[in-house]
């Protein structure tokens, strides 16, 4: 039996939470299924595989720019509470349920590929490391209400698997919004965030124009570059906060700010402190530019891929991707979003220490930077596509509100867990998080019978959304361009690969992707 536990968390450790490596073997399936030659399979799985590589680089270079970042905004409002970090809540959960973790991704994966051939929900969800978030975050909560090792792999199993159809369903008519097509989904656990983000920018920016249309005085048009953009505005926090930081806490605190993460403390100054400022914000814009361009090198190979996957093993698959997907699509607005869901956090923060802490005794959850950026760039991508600036601006704020009361509101579940001052930050691992907790303190029979209904429920919302809103073409920005009517947006805006194969692609005038924005060819003609 131990042998089997062994391959299980081999699977699970080294191959399926590894994004890299599952995008190449699902490349490399696809093309095989497209019958290509062995030189292009290996080169095509080979070069997704480093697109991967390169989002995980850019991201690293992100949570690097950030941590002293961090450690300047607690040190200047002087806020103490819990941090939400998937990646540290993980670590802690997998020394004690490690092998229930193994299995329970293995036949949640499992379940996701039944699904998506046997339903109308035809996503493959190809974002390892939140497969096995998820995974962990079920284990969790089932174990620590007292539920059997078999309870917990079999039906956190099914939960899993319905998760990993359903919510790039929810979010699809909204996506295909962002990319103009059904060639990509969104397969990230903040999916809620998104679609609050996409309806609030529906609510509020029917004549706002995009993010991506700014126009500039003739001085500033510099900043048209989203990498120049990115990085100026940075630097200008950092030096800002650093500032207010120094000021605040004292030379001797504030210059070790730097020394987080394993970073040199400023040792020579103020002036190397400032610099060092400069530096950080500088190292952000690269991080950005890095997983922009990864993004753009995996889907000029993924894409192509999975029309093979879909003619043999699940006809119509759409393969489902980590937030950063969308991001070449409205590059200001992933500043933009970051900005103001990290504003939205402040004030939840403060909503929390005035109001619900008191009352309700809700922990309070410090607004952390690498979920505010990842899943607030997204949401602003998602609110800019429906509603322009505001929706950028609000969509953003109103995920960064969810951020941090799903939080809130999951430690209650965690047991023990939630004493670690820090637990899972996205949208999707609170609300269904707390829902499955809750359910499973019941206990006994009557506990998998409504974690089950829950699932049920979450699946059959999906495939109604999927039947009746995605596949009759329902555009969540029709009222939209009503006011900013559809263009044509010419096919030098595709990359290489794609030209080949298109012309001209439909976009929408103020949300077409920027000029080296990934646009996927389109599908193959039938029969």
């Amino acid at each position: 039996m131990h042998w089997l536990v062994s391959i299980a968390e081999f699977l699970v450790n080294e191959v399926l939470s590894q994004p890299a490596y599952l995008v190449g073997l699902i490349t490399a399936t696809g093309l095989i299924a497209l019958k290509k030659t062995a030189g292009q399979i290996i080169g095509g799985a080979i070069k997704a595989t480093l697109g991967f590589l390169l989002i995980g680089a850019g991201a690293n270079l992100v949570v690097a720019a950030l941590a002293p970042l961090g450690e300047m905004i607690q040190g200047a409002t002087g806020a103490h509470g819990v941090i939400p970090t998937n990646e540290a809540i993980v670590g802690i959960a997998q020394a004690q349920f490690g092998a229930r973790v193994a299995w329970l991704m293995i036949v949640g994966f499992g379940v996701s590929l039944l699904l998506a051939r046997f339903t109308p929900l035809r996503y493959v969800f190809l974002t390892g490391h939140h497969m096995l978030f998820m995974a962990t975050l079920l284990t969790v909560v089932l174990a620590t209400a007292g539920q059997s090792s078999a309870v917990v792999v079999l039906v956190g199993g099914v939960l899993l698997g319905i998760l990993l159809v359903s919510m790039p369903a929810f979010a699809h008519p909204w996506t295909k919004r962002i990319t103009g097509d059904n060639t990509i989904a969104i397969g990230h656990f903040g999916t809620a965030g998104y679609v609050a983000a996409g309806a609030t920018g529906q609510l509020v920016g029917r004549r706002s124009r995009s993010t991506e249309d700014m126009k500039l005085p003739e001085g500033l048009r510099f900043l048209r570059d989203s990498m120049v953009a990115t990085a100026l505005s940075m630097v200008l926090i950092y030096v800002i906060l650093a500032i207010l930081f120094l000021a605040k806490a004292g030379r001797d605190t504030a210059f070790k700010a730097f020394a987080v993460d394993g970073g040199a403390a400023a040792a020579t100054g103020i002036g190397n402190y400032l610099m060092q400022s400069v530096m950080q914000g500088l190292q952000f814009g690269i991080a950005v530019a890095i997983i922009l361009f990864g993004v753009r090198t995996i889907l000029g190979e993924l894409v192509p891929a999975f029309q093979g996957i879909a003619k043999k093993v699940v006809p119509g698959a759409v393969p489902s991707l980590d937030a950063p997907i969308v991001f070449p699509y409205a590059q200001n607005a992933v500043l933009i979003g970051f900005l103001c869901s990290f504003l939205g956090g402040l004030v939840s923060l403060g909503l929390l220490s005035a109001l619900f802490h008191p009352w309700f005794g809700l922990a309070l959850v410090l607004p952390g930077l690498v979920p505010h950026f990842f899943t607030g760039g997204a949401a602003g991508v998602y609110g800019n596509a429906t509603g322009g600036r505001r929706g950028a601006a609000l969509g953003a704020f109103v995920n960064g509100v969810l951020i941090t009361f799903l939080p809130a509101l999951l430690l209650k579940v965690l047991g023990a867990f939630g004493e670690e001052n820090t637990t899972f930050g996205d949208a999707d691992f609170g609300w269904f998080g707390a829902l499955i907790g809750n359910a499973a303190k019941l206990g006994g029979a009557g506990a998998v019978v409504l974690m089950l209904a829950i699932g049920a429920v979450v699946l059959g919302g999906a495939v109604l959304v999927q039947k009746r809103v995605v596949e009759t073409g329902w555009d969540p920005g029709a009222r939209r361009d009503a006011v900013l009517p559809r263009t044509e947006a010419p096919a030098a805006a595709a990359p290489a690969a794609a030209k080949a194969t298109s012309t001209v692609t439909t976009a929408y005038a103020k949300i077409a992707p920027p000029a080296g924005a990934p646009t996927p060819p389109p599908p193959p003609e039938a029969g």
